[in-house]
């Protein structure tokens, strides 16, 4: 039985007289006005079932503030079950009755039910509320790009094929319980030519490198031979292994393919037919310019005069930022039910074709760091106004800054693009209730 909130709060002490205390009351009381906010979460715990049917759960409002103490400390499940039971203000917090503390595992199981698109509604939701309240009206915007990485190691070409060796050896072992197959583990040799190709140059890497590819064509060869009967078996977890194993022999094989063209043909791969791990598929390459590379998602986010997150869009692939111009005008409009007054952007969203769509939308003054063949005439009104817009939107630095060393933007730990998306707009909203519950006190 699935409930949304109880009626009756938990008997706990007042807040204590501290900051980090005073902040989650406000916090509270903020999520209390937005009652919509727990609708939503229900409505993802209850997806598949009935909230009448099954055990008495954690209800939809311990859910979602278990997951924002969570992401505002940045705890591990372990961590925040711990905390739950040792720390009085995060129980009051919580809601979380007397005696009761809910353990790691039921944690992990609620949090992650909630979408990615719940959590871009609580957001609409929490900056709603801050046009209502006055704290955030939306009339002057600033824009910028940064990147989430994923959960993994920089790409190696050795160490990507000894993970493929590796985790398709796996599978075969656990395959070879249930069915009868064929195949040989080269997992200890595989591991030998990877350190062999870190410790050596020249000719001689290459010919590791052969070897490599060769023991991975070999592991390949075993697999699809196993696939190849699987349509005669019967135990529905040999299916189930079955799936999994056609899953990374593709990738395996795009693996190979793109190892063999870059070391031993010596030829540039693009990098959207890369692949950077086989663990998380969904990583794109985000080239910075002269800077390193970022394997992740890029990120646009969309700044109030207040600091606020006012929206944050997810892409895929490295996009060129002058394309992202009008979808996020078009989202402030959707968002307020008008263009903001002013917009100021990072020197990549310079265009003059981005300009002029800006200015016909009403926009009155559209300010980019970089001039880009643009004159300040064109832009906004006077060259104070275009000081003054280049200065505000230099404080993005500190917000993003602000996100990524507290709320967790510079890695999701989460696995899955579905996941990914989810871990994102969850330190999103997150970071909102913070900055609100500042504003406010």
């Amino acid at each position: 039985m699935r409930k949304n909130r109880e009626n009756q709060l938990p008997i706990s002490p007042l807040w204590p007289d501290h900051r980090l205390a005073q902040e989650l009351r406000v916090i509270s009381e903020i999520l209390d006005d937005n009652a919509s906010i727990s609708d939503l979460v229900l409505h993802d715990l209850c997806d598949k079932v009935s909230p009448q049917n099954g055990a008495r759960g954690m209800t939809a409002e311990q859910v979602l503030r278990c997951a924002i103490v969570k992401q505002m400390h940045q705890f591990s499940y372990e961590k925040l079950a711990f905390h739950l039971s040792d720390s009085q203000s995060f129980r009051t917090f919580c809601r979380l009755p007397y005696g009761y503390t809910p353990s790691k595992t039921a944690l992990q199981e609620n949090i992650s039910k909630i979408q990615d698109s719940t959590w871009q509604q609580i957001n609409r939701v929490l900056v709603s509320w801050a046009d209502e309240k006055g704290l955030e009206k939306g009339r002057k915007i600033r824009v910028d790009a940064t990147g989430v990485e994923s959960n993994i190691r920089y790409p190696l070409d050795s160490q990507l094929l000894h993970d493929s060796i590796r985790v398709v050896t796996r599978l075969l072992k656990r395959l070879n319980q249930y069915e009868s197959i064929s195949f040989v583990d080269h997992c200890r040799r595989a591991k030998r030519r990877c350190l062999n190709i870190r410790n050596s140059r020249g000719e001689k890497r290459k010919k590791h490198y052969r070897d490599l590819l060769k023991i991975a064509r070999k592991t390949l060869g075993y697999g699809t031979r196993a696939l190849e009967r699987a349509p005669q078996w019967q135990n529905p977890i040999s299916q189930v292994l079955a799936e999994a194993l056609a899953h990374d022999l593709d990738l395996m094989g795009r693996v190979i393919q793109q190892t063999h063209r870059r070391v031993i043909l010596g030829q540039k791969v693009p990098a959207q037919e890369k692949i950077v791990s086989i663990f998380e598929e969904h990583t794109d390459i985000i080239e910075k310019g002269a800077r390193e590379s970022l394997f992740g998602h890029k990120l646009y986010l969309t700044i109030g005069k207040s600091s606020l997150i006012l929206d944050a869009l997810l892409v895929k692939g490295n996009p060129a930022d002058s394309q992202h111009v009008e979808p996020l005008l078009e989202r402030q409009c959707q968002l307020y039910g008008r263009y903001p007054r002013q917009a100021s952007f990072d020197g990549g969203f310079a265009s003059p074709h981005n300009l002029k769509w800006a200015q016909g939308k009403g926009v009155q003054d559209v300010a980019f760091a970089k001039k880009c063949g643009l004159s300040i005439q064109n832009m906004v009104r006077s060259s104070w106004v275009y000081k003054q817009l280049r200065r505000f939107r230099a404080g993005i630095e500190g917000c993003i800054s602000t996100a990524k060393r507290v709320f967790g933007l510079t890695r999701c730990l989460w696995k899955g693009w579905a996941h990914f998306q989810r871990y994102v707009h969850l330190s999103v909203a997150s970071y909102n209730l913070v900055v609100l519950a500042r504003l406010l006190l």
